[in-house]
């Protein structure tokens, strides 16, 4: 894994999590490591099982030299399309660095440009760079804490299981139950959707 694009620059990397879910919202962190960041653990935090991804959390949060998390809400993704709340809970968690980078490595293949602030896509980069990786787990935790939180309020869904994601279990509570505030509307959330409503 490669600790940065060009040496010497001050690069955050950047990484969602939570985009495919049905409830709850879309999460984004920025991170920027020194140079020498390095964790045995550390990968695509889909790779990785929950305590592993814990464990680097709490690593990251302490080493890194400046980390943010942002979120947009389920109602902002159905107001604006996931993709764009994607992209808009990336910039939120861009805000939220106490230093601005000098250029920014993004997981994908696409990105809205942040205060002209230079960038490159990377598909799959939370594989291929350390600071997309150290942003893939803390988005990936923040997400799956909150829903493990709302799973409180709404136990009937099981987001402390699925974290949101479209299990036949989640599937089959929607029907049950209906929707709540959580979910997003604009999303296909069961095979018999127009009932719901």
């Amino acid at each position: 894994m490669k600790p940065y694009l060009q040496e010497g620059r001050v690069e955050a990397g950047c990484d969602e999590a939570g985009r495919g879910c049905l409830a709850g919202p879309v999460f984004a962190a920025a991170v920027i490591l020194p140079p020498d960041f390095f964790h045995p653990l550390l990968n695509d935090s889909k790779q990785m099982n929950k305590d592993q991804r814990d464990e680097l959390r709490e690593v990251i949060e302490k080493e890194a030299l400046h980390w943010a998390v942002a979120k947009a809400s389920a109602e902002e993704i159905d107001k604006l399309n996931i993709f764009r709340a994607s992209m808009l809970a990336m910039h939120r968690a861009l805000d939220g660095l106490s230093m601005a980078p000098e250029f920014i490595l993004v997981d994908g293949n696409m990105f809205f440009p942040y205060h002209k602030i230079p960038y490159q896509c990377v598909v799959e980069g939370d594989a291929v760079y350390t600071s997309i990786a150290a942003a893939s787990v803390l988005a990936k935790t923040h997400h799956d804490e909150y829903m493990c939180k709302i799973a409180l309020e709404y136990p009937m869904y099981g987001w402390d299981e699925n974290m949101g994601y479209a299990t036949e279990e989640h599937r089959a509570a929607i029907t049950e139950f209906g929707v709540t505030p959580e979910h997003r509307k604009s999303f296909r959330l069961t095979d018999n959707q127009l009932k719901l409503f």
